[in-house]
C-alpha cells in the first residue's frame, strides 16, 4: 500500500483536535485561565505536545482503518496511540524544564479529551452510516440463522451491508444456554434449534442459514425436514477452514447448499503438525495408487508438508496424469516424479526403489470392490497381497523409514475375498516388523464419502436421472468419513507407529445406507418413494449388513489423538509357516483354481466366514444390481 492515500486528509483535524484538548485541558485545570499570565509559556508547551503528537500519530496505524468499518481494534489503537503520544509529549516538557506553571494533572486531562475527540470522530460515520445510510425495512427473503457464534455474527454483518444477496435477516436460533434473550448487532436470539418450526410459522421465514459449524447430523436432519414441511430455503455456511484462503469476509457470499457430508456432523481434525513434519518435510515420499480416491488425497496432505520429492506411482495412466497435472499447478517447489507401474512387478519396483530412494511409502494401491473381487479372486490375491508383499520387502531391503499400508473394515471378520485379502496384508506386514528396521504401520478405516465407484456418487447417478435409487437392503450400515479426513488422519498415524500396529480410525456413528439415500434425495429437491422412488435389490456377493473396525482378538487400546486408537497385534504362527501358506496362496491364484483359493483363506485366517460357496463367473450378472 502507498504511505500516502486519502485517509491521510484526517490528519489536520487531528491536529485541530490536537490544540483544542490541550486548550481545554489548561481551562479546566486553571479556572482563571489568562494567556497574558501564561504567555510564551503556554504557546511553547503547545507546539511541543502538537509536534512530538503529530510525529506518533503519522506513524502509526490508525490512518490506515476505514471509517466505515471502525471497530474495537481500532479503538485499541487509537489508546495506544495517544496514551505514546502524551507520555512522550509529558517527558519533552520536562526536559524543556523552563515551564513556571507546569501542572501533572494537564497531561491528563489533555489525553482523556484527545481521547474522547478521537473515538468521536471515528465512530461518528460508522453510526452515521448504520443509523441513517442503511436502509431500515430491508428488502429480500425473511432469513434466520441457526448458530450465534462467531461465523454467524460474521454474516450478519455481511448480510446487512451487501443488499445484492437480497436476505433479510431478522435473528438466531441456537442452543447454547448463554445466548437465549440476548441482542447481537440488535438482532434477537429467538430460541433454540427445535423452535425452528414455531419460528417459521411466526415470522414467515423464507430462507434457513446454517451457520454453525459441526453441527450435529440429527440437528441437521430436523432442520432438513421440518424446511421441507414448510417449503422454506436451506443452506449452509462453509466452515473458516474452506474460508481462511485467502479472505473470509469477500468470501462470505459463497453460501452452499447443505451436502451430504454435512450429515454427518463430524469435527475437524486436530493434527500434531510437528510429529508430521519430522518425517515428512524434506523427504522423498513414495504413494502407490496415487490416481486413486485416497491416494490422490494423500498427495495432496503430503504435498502441504514440503518433502524434497514426490514419487507417485499408479498403473492407471489417465488417473495418474490428472494428480499429476493438478499437483504440478499447485505445488510448484516440489519435484512430482509420476511413475506407471504396477506393484505386481518386483523387478520394476526395484527399478524405482533403487532410482529414487524413498524413505517414506504410502501403499494405497489396491482393488476394493468387493462384488468384483468376488469373481476375480486371483486379481485381488495377486494386487492386493502380493502387491503389498512386493513394496513392503523392497521397503525394508532398501532401508526406507517408515511405511504405511491403508487397510478397510472389511478386513475384520471377512466374509468376502477383498476383505480377506486385506487381512492377509495385514498379518505380513505384522510378520515382518518386529525384524526390520522400518517401521511398518497399518491405518484401518471404512468407506470414505465421494470416492471412487461409492455409494454416494452412484446415489446422485441414479437421482440425476430420476431414479429409482436402489439400496442393497433395508438394514445395511456402514461407517463414512469424508476422504481429506481419513486422508489427514492417515498422516497422523504415520507418525505414531513403530513395530506393525494397527491404528483405526475413528469413524464415529454408523449411517444407515436407506436413511443417507432418503437425504440425499430430500438435498436434491425430492420427496423420497412419491418423486423419485427407492428400491431394494438385495445384498451382492460377498457384502455383509454391517462393518466391524476391530476383531474381538484384538483388543483394542486408546493413544494420545482422540481420533485414533491401536489394536494389539495377535498371535502368530511362524514367519516360516505364514510364508508357505502365502507361497500357495500365489500359486493357486497364478493358476486361477478360485475355489481352492477360498478355501485356503480359511486356513490362513480362521476368522474368515464364507458366506457364499465359490462364487462363478454366472455371478456377474448381480454385480450391478
Amino acid at each position: 500500500m502507498k504511505f500516502w492515500n486519502k485517509r491521510y486528509v484526517v490528519f489536520p483535524i487531528d491536529v485541530s483536535f490536537m490544540i483544542l484538548s490541550y486548550f481545554l485541558a489548561h481551562v479546566i485545570r486553571f479556572e482563571n485561565f489568562d494567556f497574558l499570565e501564561l504567555g510564551v509559556e503556554f504557546w511553547i508547551g503547545m507546539t511541543i505536545v502538537i509536534f512530538v503528537r503529530s510525529i506518533v500519530f503519522f506513524s502509526s496505524n490508525i490512518y490506515r482503518s476505514l471509517w466505515a468499518y471502525a471497530s474495537i481494534h481500532d479503538l485499541v489503537e487509537i489508546i495506544k496511540t495517544t496514551l505514546l503520544s502524551s507520555l512522550l509529549s509529558t517527558v519533552c516538557l520536562l526536559f524543556y524544564n523552563r515551564f513556571q506553571h507546569f501542572s501533572r494533572i494537564v497531561p491528563v486531562l489533555d489525553t482523556i479529551l484527545l481521547l474522547s475527540f478521537l473515538c468521536l470522530r471515528s465512530f461518528s460515520w460508522r453510526l452515521f452510516r448504520d443509523q441513517y445510510l442503511m436502509p431500515k425495512d430491508k428488502s429480500g427473503k425473511t432469513t434466520i440463522l441457526i448458530g450465534a457464534g462467531k461465523a454467524g455474527i460474521l454474516l450478519l454483518s455481511e448480510l446487512r451491508n451487501q443488499n445484492e444477496l437480497g436476505l433479510k435477516p431478522i435473528g438466531f436460533l441456537d442452543d447454547d444456554n448463554n445466548t437465549q434473550g440476548a441482542h447481537i448487532h440488535g438482532f434477537p436470539v429467538l430460541g433454540r434449534i427445535h423452535d425452528l418450526t414455531e419460528i417459521i410459522t411466526i415470522e414467515r421465514i423464507e430462507m434457513v442459514i446454517i451457520t454453525k459449524s459441526n453441527l450435529p447430523s440429527k440437528d441437521i436432519t430436523f432442520i432438513l425436514n421440518t424446511c421441507e414441511e414448510f417449503k422454506v430455503e436451506v443452506k449452509i455456511l462453509p466452515s473458516f477452514s474452506d474460508l481462511i484462503n485467502p479472505d473470509p469476509r469477500a468470501k462470505l457470499n459463497q453460501i452452499r447448499e447443505v451436502r451430504v457430508e454435512d450429515l454427518l456432523g463430524r469435527e475437524s481434525v486436530d493434527l500434531e503438525i510437528d510429529s508430521i513434519r519430522s518425517y515428512l518435510t524434506k523427504h522423498v515420499i513414495l504413494i502407490t495408487g496415487a490416481g486413486g480416491s485416497i491416494g490422490s488425497e494423500i498427495c495432496r496432505q503430503v504435498s502441504v508438508f514440503s518433502p524434497s520429492s514426490i514419487v507417485i506411482l499408479d498403473s492407471g495412466e489417465t488417473p495418474l496424469y490428472e494428480i499429476d497435472y493438478e499437483l504440478r499447478n499447485k505445488f510448484q517447489n516440489i519435484e512430482f516424479i509420476s511413475i506407471v507401474a504396477d506393484v505386481k512387478n518386483l523387478s520394476r519396483l526395484s527399478y524405482i526403489f533403487d532410482l529414487y530412494k524413498p524413505t517414506v511409502v504410502f501403499h494405497c494401491a489396491a482393488y476394493k470392490h468387493v462384488p468384483l473381487m468376488e469373481i476375480n479372486p486371483s486379481e485381488a490375491i495377486l494386487n492386493n497381497i502380493l502387491g503389498t508383499k512386493n513394496i513392503a520387502d523392497i521397503s525394508r531391503l532398501s532401508g526406507v523409514e517408515r511405511f504405511v499400508l491403508i487397510s478397510t473394515d472389511k478386513a475384520v471378520n471377512p466374509v468376502n475375498i477383498m476383505g480377506a485379502s486385506k487381512r492377509t496384508s495385514e498379518l505380513y506386514i505384522q510378520h515382518i516388523a518386529h525384524s526390520s528396521k522400518t517401521k511398518f504401520i497399518t491405518v484401518r478405516f471404512g468407506n470414505v464419502l465421494g470416492s471412487n465407484g461409492s455409494v454416494i456418487p452412484r446415489f446422485k447417478e441414479q437421482i440425476q436421472k430420476g431414479g429409482p435409487v436402489t439400496v442393497t437392503h433395508p438394514d445395511v450400515i456402514r461407517y463414512f468419513m469424508t476422504i481429506p479426513e481419513a486422508s489427514q488422519l492417515v498422516l497422523q498415524a504415520g507418525s505414531m507407529g513403530n513395530r506393525g500396529e494397527i491404528f483405526i480410525l475413528d469413524m464415529g456413528e454408523p449411517v444407515r445406507i436407506l436413511e443417507l439415500a432418503e437425504e440425499m434425495i430430500r438435498l436434491s429437491g425430492f420427496r423420497p418413494y412419491k418423486d423419485i422412488d427407492i428400491q431394494f435389490t438385495g445384498l451382492r456377493p460377498g457384502e455383509k449388513l454391517f462393518e466391524e473396525l476391530l476383531l474381538d482378538l484384538e483388543g483394542i487400546k486408546p493413544t494420545h489423538h482422540p481420533k485414533i486408537r491401536i489394536a494389539a497385534p495377535t498371535e502368530f504362527i511362524s514367519q516360516l509357516q505364514f510364508q508357505n501358506k502365502l507361497n500357495a496362496l500365489f500359486s493357486l491364484a497364478k493358476a486361477n483354481k478360485n475355489k481352492e483359493i477360498f478355501d485356503l483363506f480359511k486356513d490362513i485366517i480362521p476368522e474368515y466366514t464364507k458366506h457364499n460357496e465359490y462364487i462363478s463367473t454366472e455371478t456377474n450378472s448381480k454385480i450391478g444390481s
